[in-house]
């Protein structure tokens, strides 16, 4: 049985969330994950992919897993920059108004990091599609989109390869439109918004 592909991605976007929020918190954490950030963005899709279906199969898990290594690393890389954007004067405040570490989050320094979350998210709603096209391209018998590309390229039925393009560039606008929404609805106290 195949699971729904949503909540796959939402689980993983969140662990990279939960991550950043505890490497803010042990600063160690956050030394060591950064510089992996780096290493694991710099491997191509198309060189992953394969490697990704080999070890988990030709079911959805590979896919998962393709999309799992491309999209966690930018929701914790800009979830981490968002936390560290606070000013010093504004967490001096808080001290000063003997706030705990749990309350300097939920109250300032979470709110201050939303545009960086809300950029990942955005980031992540095309290279996930991107992500599973090509893991299918490379490991799928017979559904997706990446199968159905690589399928007619084979026939040299170029009409059906771009019309299957076309498909995937307005899902990853609609899905990019559908966050900006969203964010300009969570994040409408910033002055960009109230011009």
């Amino acid at each position: 049985m195949r699971p729904p592909a949503g909540n796959g991605l939402k689980v993983y976007l969140v662990a990279g969330f939960l991550v950043a929020v505890v490497a803010d918190r042990v600063p160690l954490l956050g030394r060591g994950l950064l510089p992996l950030s780096g290493l694991v963005s710099a491997v191509p899709i198309v060189g992953i992919a394969p490697i990704l279906v080999m070890w988990f199969g030709f079911d959805w898990q590979s896919k998962a897993a393709v999309v799992v290594v491309v999209t966690f690393f930018p929701m914790l890389v800009n979830t981490l920059a968002g936390l560290a954007a606070v000013d010093a004067m504004q967490r001096d405040l808080m001290h000063s108004y003997a706030a705990s570490h749990i309350q300097t989050l939920t109250k300032l320094r979470l709110p201050a990091a939303l545009p960086f979350v809300f950029n990942a998210l955005k980031i992540n709603s095309t290279l996930a599609l991107i992500a599973a096209i090509v893991a299918e391209f490379f490991g799928s018998p017979i559904l997706g989109l990446g199968f159905r590309i690589s399928a007619e390229v084979a026939r040299l039925n170029v009409d059906v390869v771009w019309a299957v393009i076309a498909i995937a560039a307005l899902a990853g606008s609609m899905f990019y439109g559908v966050i900006a929404v969203v964010e300009r609805a969570c994040t409408f106290w910033l002055p960009s918004y109230r011009a």
